[in-house]
């Protein structure tokens, strides 16, 4: 008697522990058809001309330990238009004087997939030509960051353009100038030369706004 007592019990038992399972396996949770949770948006890297320019000469250092700028600009994408002194794409141009070749650096922060992907690349070696020699310019000179530079443009007239426009793209370039013997920015309030609405000329050591064009 006893014995069929336990033998009841043990059945009871077992239908319970069945059941718990039964009940845990259909109520737990299934994570093989939840959907992933989506990737947050990568952000563009808006970059001042100094600080491309730094990356840059350092790549180019690598490339030819002679290496010399002579030549950057930035450039106007779905991602910027340049107010503020900033760009998500910068190119500097340093020559090899040794080589006598040059290469197309270029610094991205940029997302478009049109664009050079995020960091420095370069371009293959090109020879330069008799022109190149002149052009050439010393890093130390690059004093004034493209951010300074567009504040003074703005101060000299820039502001004006913007309130007729919000959306005004601005360039900027950075040459070595054999007429001022100077380095200078130039901040262009357009898309190009051709459809510019002013043109600000700031001297790039001192930071001094020199002429209007």
């Amino acid at each position: 008697m006893k014995g069929l007592i336990w033998a009841e019990a043990a059945v009871f038992f077992l239908v319970a522990l069945m059941m718990i399972a039964c009940s845990s396996s259909t109520t737990a949770p299934s994570t093989q058809n939840q959907a992933p949770a989506p990737e947050a948006k990568k952000e563009p890297i808006l970059n001042t001309g100094k600080a491309c320019f730094s990356q840059m000469a350092g790549m180019a250092a690598r490339w030819s330990p002679d290496a010399v700028p002579f030549h950057m600009e930035s450039a106007l994408n779905a991602e910027s238009n340049g107010q503020g002194g900033k760009s998500t794409i910068w190119r500097g141009m340093f020559a090899s004087p040794s080589r006598r070749t040059y290469k197309v650096f270029t610094c991205s922060g940029s997302r478009l997939r049109d664009e050079a992907p995020i960091g420095v690349t370069s371009s293959a070696e090109i020879v330069y030509g008799p022109t190149v020699p002149n052009l050439m310019f010393q890093a130390f000179l690059l004093s004034t960051d493209s951010d300074q530079a567009y504040a003074v443009a703005q101060e000299k007239g820039g502001s004006k353009l913007l309130e007729k426009d919000p959306k005004q793209p601005v360039l900027y370039t950075l040459d070595w100038n054999m007429k001022d013997k100077a380095l200078l920015w130039v901040v262009l309030y357009g898309t190009s030369a051709n459809d510019s609405k002013g043109i600000g000329v700031i001297d790039a050591t001192t930071g001094k706004f020199l002429r209007a064009k």
